[in-house]
């Protein structure tokens, strides 16, 4: 809104106004607002949580190797989160901007399914919303986003042409913005993909075939990502901490994709209007670090389905506007590998039990919980496959650790805009 009111001063001639046209200025105000946000409300929010008896028990002794039994800490934190978000989005965003409208319904719509979720477990029943209706609502929620960007005229892209001149390679883009199913690969040379490629053997049906196969690649993407980040939510700043990292090297990545010149530089796609995606995700990325204040160990609140949700879906949608949904295999490798250790030790488990044996993977799933698990702590009868590490580790260090891993694989990320 403020956007839109010192643009219109700006045919004034007023002093500053003309600021507002900015990227860099608006992203930076945004990140403070954010961040500021999140620290004077998330205060008002414990207390009145705490009031009002909102809390939850994460787990019990049995689980921490340290016998630390955290009661009464208020959950739903995320909407701390959400907040600190939107509020700085609705005054620093350009409102009618696709790529700024699509992640703010993100914001919502998955939040709104993790607040359901989080309410249902403290006022109802302590399984929370049954898994189908989580599912449901992350598929929607893709489906919107793929039909959107399809169906979109302001969602389209310049895609770039490498042309040799007098032995020298040089960048071009097609003149015209089109809609487009190109996406990079990295580690390639030729790092753009088109998915009609794999449908030529249609013929007149190719183009409908790829569009299908894009917004269900898109669901699949925000259904995988949103519970990925889920299963992290599992120490205290743990999640917080991995995805302000990977909001950082997404808002590279969008900013070079925004920006003609710095596309042509790293010879990627340049999408027009993409540049409110900084603005979302610096004040993304300041609410994130802004929950931290109170998150990080010994948290005064949980983050709660409510943020968790929310936050994987962020970052799944903003990597498929930008088309640069491969590298979320490296920049969420953390979720990812949760999400794998669960699934595996579901699997083995079952794989025992027909064959009348207690057979682990690992000593606990999601995985960051094995390393917190103490020798002798499993049931004797209890065979695991993958016993390490031998010792525990405290919960700070884990988290700090697997923070370390997501800068790892950030940086990662976007030097594979150079290695190829």
């Amino acid at each position: 809104m403020l956007y839109y009111f010192f643009r219109f001063l700006e045919k004034w001639d007023i002093p500053g106004s003309g600021m507002w046209s900015y990227i860099s200025f608006r992203a930076l105000l945004a990140l403070i607002l954010s961040l500021i946000i999140s620290i004077w409300f998330g205060e008002y929010f414990i207390k009145w949580m705490k009031r009002h008896n909102a809390t939850e028990a994460q787990r019990d002794k049995s689980i921490d190797p340290y016998g630390v039994e955290k009661k009464g800490v208020p959950t739903m934190g995320g909407v701390i989160i959400l907040i600190a978000t939107i509020v700085p989005c609705l005054l620093f965003g350009r409102l009618r901007n696709i790529y700024m409208i699509l992640m703010l319904v993100t914001t919502v719509w998955l939040g709104a399914i993790g607040f359901a979720d989080d309410y249902i477990k403290m006022k109802i029943t302590k399984d929370g919303l049954r898994p189908i209706y989580k599912l449901i609502g992350q598929a929607a929620l893709g489906l919107i986003v793929g039909l959107t960007l399809w169906a979109s005229p302001d969602a389209v892209i310049r895609e770039n042409v490498s042309q040799q001149r007098q032995g020298t390679e040089s960048v071009v883009y097609k003149s015209e913005p089109v809609k487009s199913t190109v996406t990079t690969i990295p580690f390639v040379k030729n790092n753009n993909l088109d998915y009609s490629s794999m449908f030529t053997w249609l013929g007149q049906y190719k183009s409908a075939a790829t569009w299908i196969f894009f917004v269900l690649l898109t669901t699949f993407v925000v259904m995988a990502v949103s519970n990925g980040s889920n299963l992290n939510d599992g120490m205290d700043g743990m999640c917080a901490g991995n995805s302000a990292v990977i909001c950082v090297a997404l808002g590279i990545l969008a900013y070079v994709s925004s920006h003609i010149g710095y596309a042509s530089y790293f010879n990627i796609m340049y999408i027009p209007e993409s540049q409110e995606l900084v603005i979302f995700l610096c004040a993304f990325m300041g609410a994130l670090i802004g929950f931290l204040w109170y998150n990080a160990y010994p948290a005064q609140v949980f983050m709660g389905d409510t943020g968790s949700l929310a936050i994987g879906g962020i970052i799944a949608v903003t990597a498929i506007i930008i088309h640069k949904e491969l590298l979320i295999p490296i920049l969420c490798f953390v979720f990812f590998m949760e999400s794998i250790s669960v699934m595996t030790q579901v699997q083995v488990a079952k794989y025992g039990n027909k064959r009348n044996k207690k057979l682990r993977l690992f000593k606990r799933a999601p995985i960051h919980d094995a390393f917190r698990i103490k020798p002798g702590q499993l049931a004797p009868d209890i065979k695991v496959m993958l016993n390490w590490p031998k010792g525990c580790w405290l919960e700070s260090k884990i988290t700090t650790r697997f923070w370390i891993v997501t800068i790892l694989l950030a940086a990662m990320a976007i030097i594979t805009l150079k290695i190829r």
